[in-house]
């Protein structure tokens, strides 16, 4: 990875990315950024759960990543690494590191059927799936984003490969950080990243 792709892993914010112009599997990911707090701050298990499974549902299905889908990686492998920080102190960081271990698996799984596949090279940064051409329209329009879907050819080939190449480039990172845990998924997701 590139120094200015770490760069830009480590140091962006949540409210930095326009969630509200990023797709999903089912809608546009507007209220991640709020999710992710709810994640970060691990509270209360039923809100973790909830939030989490706001985030998951959204980003990988029927190993499909989607536009917010790198992005999400990003603030949920901080959470992780946050998590494993806290689990001896706090039971809802303990709840989630396997709960995180899980779905950073069926991301892996779904990177790596794309990466077996023929692929056009990625776009050369992170930041460039934020470039203007590449979001949806600053107002949410329901029926307008039904038929961009409709019309076919949404993304570009570059920009939709690096939705997986992206996904990747962070799940990377966890592999350290994997030996720190014990759990079933952890250790089956530490199996999953391959290099």
């Amino acid at each position: 990875m590139t120094k200015e792709n770490l760069q830009y892993i480590e140091n962006v914010k949540a409210g930095d990315i326009p969630w509200h112009r990023l797709t999903t599997a089912y809608k546009r990911a507007t209220d991640f950024d709020k999710y992710f707090d709810v994640l970060f701050k691990m509270k209360s298990k039923e809100d973790v759960e909830e939030a989490g499974n706001e985030i998951a549902v959204n980003i990988e299905h029927q190993d499909t990543l989607w536009q917010a889908t790198p992005f999400a990686c990003i603030f949920l492998y901080k959470v992780f690494k946050k998590a494993l920080e806290d689990r001896d102190k706090n039971p809802v960081a303990t709840y989630l590191v396997p709960e995180l271990a899980e779905l950073f698996g069926y991301i892996v799984e779904a990177v790596n059927i794309v990466e077996d596949m023929e692929h056009p090279d990625p776009l050369p940064h992170f930041k460039d799936m934020l470039s203007e051409k590449y979001l949806w329209s600053e107002v949410y329009d329901e029926e307008e984003d039904e038929m961009r879907w409709d019309e076919g050819d949404v993304f570009p080939d570059d920009l939709y490969y690096s939705f997986y190449y992206y996904s990747k480039q962070v799940l990377l990172l966890l592999k350290p950080l994997l030996k720190q845990s014990d759990d079933e998924w952890s250790k089956k997701l530490y199996e999953l990243i391959k290099a």
